[in-house]
């Protein structure tokens, strides 16, 4: 993930190419071809990432009061394959595929989301957005993604406290009650965010969740300001 200039970005109505790197839309499937270097060691991340998505929804959802922050769910129930020859590492399994669009900064209206993403037994899928705004007003977004394109709000569970990251950030899961909520893995723990696997209960199922957690006043801070060109490097040029 290197930002570029405007001089590296090219887009057509099925291609958009950053840099080296590419996404090409094609017969239902996205393909995101990679090729880029891992900031200060150099090595060179080669390879691709096929997503088949299973079902496409035209669905937006504006996430704070303006409507200036909206999350659309393409396809949240998908297939992935993997095939990188740098490193060399091949797998496929479960995906989910969606955008996020804002007119302003991130950290203008949010202090604090949770995001969970859960597969359901009828191969439907349950997202919940649990954010939090600066103004003090909550903002919960439930909804089920059904396999024949359609789809249904329903009440998100009460909020449980997890147990906090390595670096500190609190973590919230929507629950119900009657099951105890697990931190299966933390797959990302950063100082601003937190990628996880949650053991938990959704709409009467046990369900194994992909989770995240995005902490903004840690992401204003400025020490992880200055820390961030070196996770994700700047390059204004065509060098690649």
């Amino acid at each position: 993930m290197t930002e570029r200039g405007r001089n590296a970005i090219h887009r057509t109505a099925n291609q958009f190419t950053i840099g080296p790197s590419q996404l090409s839309w094609q017969d239902n499937a996205l393909t995101i071809t990679i090729n880029e270097r891992v900031p200060l060691l150099g090595q060179r991340v080669q390879g691709s990432i096929k997503v088949h998505t299973e079902q496409l929804f035209n669905h937006v959802a504006s996430l704070d009061d303006q409507q200036k922050h909206r999350w659309g769910p393409i396809a949240p129930s998908s297939r992935v394959e993997v095939s990188f020859n740098k490193p060399d590492l091949h797998w496929q399994g479960n995906a989910y595929f969606d955008s996020n669009e804002g007119d302003e900064a991130i950290n203008k209206p949010f202090s604090e989301w949770d995001w969970s993403r859960s597969h359901l037994k009828d191969g439907s899928t349950a997202v919940i957005y649990d954010v939090r705004q600066k103004n003090g007003v909550e903002k919960v977004l439930a909804t089920k993604f059904n396999v024949d394109g359609s789809t249904e709000d329903f009440l998100a569970p009460k909020r449980v406290e997890l147990r906090k990251t390595g670096w500190r950030i609190q973590r919230n899961m929507r629950s119900d009650l009657d099951q105890e909520v697990s931190v299966i893995n933390t797959l990302e723990d950063t100082p601003f965010y937190a990628r996880s696997m949650i053991a938990s209960k959704l709409l009467g199922e046990d369900v194994v969740s992909m989770h995240e957690t995005l902490n903004i006043k840690r992401l204003e801070s400025g020490i992880v300001q200055c820390m961030l060109p070196w996770r994700m490097p700047r390059n204004p040029t065509r060098i690649y």
